[in-house]
C-alpha cells in the first residue's frame, strides 16, 4: 500500500473536500482518501499496482480542483502564492467595500426622488460587486453543480443573483417595484471579508514544518579519506564519523564512538534537564552540545532522522484529520433544491393554475428566493466564532479558528505534557541539607558549591548558580577544577578539595555515604535530582534540583475533572518522576518514558473513547498537538508547538484551558440560537412569501418586506453574537 499526500487549489468550502473524499474513494485502488479543506491538502493510501498517483490527481482535476504531489512543493514558492492569495482577497474586500457600501447609504437614506436616476447609480455600484469580486461565487455554485451538490457558493450565488436580477427587472419594467442591489452588494462585501480572514488562517502546517526545518543543522563535520571536511547535511550519509564541539547543534541521528558530553534534548524530547552521553549512547539530529566534544557515526540521515519523522507526523496529523461540517454548509443541499423548487412551484401556481399577471407571480416567486437568502443563515457561525475568538484573545486565550472553539465543548479527555506545562521548564534548586560539620551550614554550603558550579556549563550547575546569586553569594576562589562525566565535578576552594555530584562519584573517591540515603531517598521520590558535596573524608550535605510545577497546575486540573474531564500527563521522564508530579497536582493516569514520537499514538488510542485535547509547549510535542482533535500550546513554548495548536495560552495559566472549555460552551450556544432565529425566518417567511396565506388574509410578503425580514434575521443574529462580548470567562 502506497501513501501520497497532495496539495489540492480551488476548493471552496468543506464541502469541495467532502466532493473529492467521495470521489477518491469510489475510484478502484484507493483504499482510503482524507481530504482537508483548510490545509488544502488530501492524504490517500493506494495500491499502486491498480492506480497511479498521476490517475488519482487527473480524477481531482476531472472534478474541477488542482492537483500536484505536495513533495513536489516548494515551500518559499507556496508561501509567496499564499501571500499573494490574501493580498488579492484584501484588494476584493476594499474594492467591493468602496462600492456596496454608498449603495447601501443611498438605498437606505434616499428616496428616488431625492436624487436623479437614484436606482441607475445604485445598479452601476452593485454590477461589479455582483459579477467580478463575486465571481467566485459563481463559480463555486457551477463547480457544486457539475458534481451534483450544493454548498454556501450555491446559496450566495442563487440569494444575490435573484436579488440583482430582480432589481434589474423592478427599475426597467415595474416603476413601483423596489430593488435590492445593494442588499446583493452588502452580502458579497461581508462574505468576500470571511474569506479573506479564513485565508489568514491557513498554511498552519507549512509554516510549522518550514520553522522545523530551520531548527536542524545546516552542515556536518565529517572524516572522509583520513580528513576532517565540513559538508551540507544533504552529503551526510549513514555510517559517516561526525564531530560534534561545544555549543553545535548534533547534525543527524548517531551513535557516540569516542569522547563525551551533555546535550540538551529539550528541542525534540521536551525535558528541561540535560542528558549525559559517552561512548555508546545515541545522538539525536538537531540536539544541541552543551560542552565537551565527541565523534559519533551516523545511523539514520535525511527522511529517517528523528526531527524528520516528526516533521511528517505533523503533517500526516493535520492533513488526516477531517474538518468540521459547518450547520449551514450541512443543510444546503437539502435548503437549496427545496428553495428552487418551492419559488418555481409558487410561480406557476399562481401563473398557471391561479391566472394571476406575470408581476404578482414574478413577485411572490423572488420574494421566496429573497427570504431564503443566506445571510443569516451564512453570518451564525461566523459571527459567533469571530466574537467568540476576539473574548478569548482579550483574556490572553488565541483560538485559531472555529474548529476548536466548536470542539472544546465536547471535549472528554486531555492530556498534558509534563515539563514547561505541567512544570515550569526549568530546574531550580528546592532542598539545601548541610551536614553543621566545622560551621558548614546552608550558606556555606551554596557558598563552596555555587564558586564551584560556577565553572560548570551544566544546566544543573546553572540552577544552582542561579541560587548563589539570588542570595547575593560571594564567590570564591577555585582551581584545578575538572569535570568527570556521568558523575560530577571536583575542585578545590582554598585549600580544600572538594566533590560535587552523584552517589557514583562518591563511590569513586572512596567516601562513605549510607548515613544520607534515605534522606535522598525521600527527596528522588519527589522527583528531584539529588548532588552531594564532600571534602576527601566525609560528605558535608547535599543539594536537590528540580523542575518545580506551576502554581496554578494543581488549581487547573482540579477544575477540569470537576467540569467532568478525564485528565492524564504524558512525558519521556522516568516512571519515579512522572508519578512525583503526577502526585503533586492530583493526577492519577500518566505515561512515562513516552519518546517524542510515540505521543501521537497515545492520542490515538484514547480518541476511542471521544474527543481528546493535547497541552504541550515543545517540538516533540506538535505531532500528539497536530494529531489531538485539540492541540493546547503554551505561549512561552516553541513557535512549532504554537503552530501545531489551536488553541495558545499567552498567560502561560493552566486555568486558561478550563476558561477556553466555557467560551466554547458559551460561543456554540450563541451558535444554535443564531441557527435558530436564521432558519425560523425562513420556516415562517417562505409560506408567507409564496402566498399560502393571500386567499384567506389577503397577507402578501412583497421583496421589500422579503428583504426587510432577511435584513432583520441578519442584524438578529449579529447582535446576539455581540452579546458574547459582555460574558466572563
Amino acid at each position: 500500500m502506497t501513501n501520497t499526500t497532495l496539495k489540492i487549489k480551488g476548493m471552496h468550502c468543506a464541502s469541495c473536500a467532502t466532493i473529492i473524499t467521495k470521489a477518491l474513494t469510489k475510484v478502484p485502488g484507493v483504499k482510503n482518501a482524507n481530504v482537508n479543506y483548510s490545509t488544502e491538502k488530501g492524504n490517500i493510501d493506494f495500491d499502486s499496482a491498480a492506480i497511479s498517483e498521476e490517475k488519482i490527481i487527473s480524477v481531482i482535476e476531472s472534478k474541477g480542483y488542482k492537483a500536484y504531489a505536495a513533495k513536489d512543493i516548494d515551500p518559499k514558492k507556496e508561501a509567496r502564492m499564499r501571500k499573494l492569495e490574501i493580498k488579492e482577497l484584501k484588494y476584493r474586500f476594499i474594492v467591493s467595500s468602496i462600492l456596496s457600501f454608498p449603495a447601501l447609504i443611498l438605498g437606505m437614506f434616499f428616496m428616488p426622488e431625492e436624487i436623479y436616476l437614484r436606482d441607475f447609480i445604485i445598479w452601476g455600484l452593485a454590477t461589479p460587486v455582483q459579477f467580478y469580486i463575486g465571481s467566485s461565487f459563481y463559480k463555486g455554485a457551477w463547480a457544486a453543480l457539475k458534481n451534483k451538490s450544493a454548498n454556501m457558493d450555491t446559496l450566495i450565488a442563487l440569494g444575490t443573483s435573484a436579488a440583482y436580477f430582480y432589481s434589474a427587472i423592478a427599475v426597467l419594467f415595474l416603476p413601483e417595484g423596489e430593488q435590492y442591489f445593494e442588499a446583493a452588494a452588502v452580502l458579497i462585501t461581508l462574505v468576500v471579508l470571511g474569506k479573506y480572514l479564513e485565508a489568514v488562517a491557513k498554511g498552519k502546517t507549512s509554516e510549522a514544518i518550514s520553522k522545523l526545518m530551520k531548527l536542524g543543522a545546516k552542515t556536518a563535520r565529517v572524516m572522509r579519506n583520513g580528513k576532517e571536511v565540513e559538508i551540507s547535511i544533504d552529503e551526510v550519509v549513514v555510517g559517516d564519523l561526525v564531530l560534534v564541539r561545544p555549543g553545535e547543534k548534533v547534525p543527524v541521528d548517531g551513535v557516540i564512538v569516542e569522547g563525551h558530553s551533555a546535550l540538551d534534548e529539550s528541542l525534540v524530547t521536551g525535558e528541561s534537564l540535560p542528558v549525559e552521553k559517552q561512548k555508546g549512547d545515541s545522538v539525536i539530529g538537531s540536539t544541541l552540545n552543551k560542552h565537551g566534544s565527541f565523534t559519533f557515526r551516523t545511523t539514520k540521515v535525511g527522511a529517517e532522522t528523528t526531527l524528520s519523522r516528526i516533521i511528517k507526523l505533523i503533517e500526516e496529523a493535520q492533513t488526516k484529520k477531517a474538518p468540521i461540517q459547518r450547520f449551514a454548509d450541512m443543510i444546503s443541499g437539502y435548503f437549496v433544491p427545496v428553495v428552487i423548487l418551492i419559488s418555481i412551484m409558487t410561480f406557476v401556481t399562481w401563473y398557471v393554475i391561479a391566472d394571476s399577471t406575470l408581476s404578482f407571480a414574478l413577485i411572490t416567486a423572488v420574494a421566496v428566493l429573497v427570504i431564503a437568502c443566506p445571510c443569516a443563515l451564512g453570518l451564525a457561525t461566523p459571527t459567533a466564532i469571530m466574537v467568540g475568538t476576539g473574548n478569548g484573545a482579550k483574556n490572553g486565550i488565541l483560538i485559531k479558528g472555529g474548529e476548536a472553539l466548536e470542539t472544546a465543548h465536547k471535549l472528554r479527555t486531555i492530556i498534558f505534557d509534563k515539563t514547561g506545562t505541567i512544570t515550569k521548564g526549568h530546574p531550580e534548586v528546592t532542598d539545601i541539607i548541610a551536614e553543621n560539620i566545622n560551621g558548614m551550614d546552608e550558606r556555606k554550603f551554596l557558598e563552596i558549591a555555587g564558586s564551584i558550579e560556577k565553572n560548570s556549563e551544566h544546566p544543573l550547575a546553572e540552577a544552582i548558580v542561579n541560587k548563589a546569586k539570588a542570595e547575593k553569594i560571594s564567590w570564591q576562589k577555585v582551581s584545578n577544577f575538572k569535570a568527570i562525566p556521568g558523575k560530577g565535578v571536583k575542585a578545590r576552594v582554598g585549600v580544600t578539595d572538594y566533590y560535587l555530584g552523584n552517589i557514583k562519584l562518591m563511590e569513586m573517591m572512596g567516601i562513605n555515604t549510607p548515613r544520607i540515603k534515605n534522606e535522598m531517598a525521600v527527596l528522588e521520590e519527589q522527583g528531584k535530582t539529588v548532588m552531594i558535596l564532600a571534602d576527601q573524608k566525609k560528605v558535608l550535605g547535599f543539594i536537590a534540583v528540580a523542575d518545580e510545577i506551576k502554581e496554578d497546575s494543581p488549581e487547573a486540573i482540579k477544575r477540569l475533572k470537576r467540569l467532568g474531564l478525564r485528565v492524564y500527563m504524558i512525558t519521556g521522564d522516568n516512571q519515579r518522576t512522572a508519578k512525583a508530579i503526577a502526585n503533586k497536582v492530583g493526577i492519577t493516569d500518566f505515561f512515562a518514558e513516552v519518546l517524542p514520537e510515540q505521543k501521537s499514538d497515545y492520542v490515538k488510542k484514547l480518541q476511542k473513547k471521544g474527543e481528546v485535547a493535547m497541552v504541550g509547549d515543545g517540538i516533540n510535542d506538535a505531532p500528539a498537538l497536530a494529531q489531538a482533535d485539540i492541540g493546547i500550546a503554551m505561549g512561552s513554548g516553541t513557535d512549532v508547538a504554537m503552530e501545531s495548536g489551536s488553541i495558545v495560552l499567552m498567560k502561560n495559566s493552566l486555568l486558561d484551558i478550563p476558561r477556553a472549555i466555557r467560551l466554547s460552551k458559551m460561543t456554540m450556544g450563541k451558535i444554535k440560537q443564531n441557527m435558530f432565529w436564521a432558519l425560523v425566518y425562513n420556516v415562517l417567511g417562505i409560506p408567507v412569501a409564496a402566498g399560502v396565506l393571500y386567499p384567506f388574509t389577503g397577507w402578501l410578503l412583497s421583496p421589500m418586506i422579503a428583504g426587510g425580514a432577511m435584513a432583520l434575521s441578519s442584524v438578529s443574529v449579529v447582535l446576539n453574537s455581540l452579546h458574547l462580548k459582555q460574558k466572563k470567562l
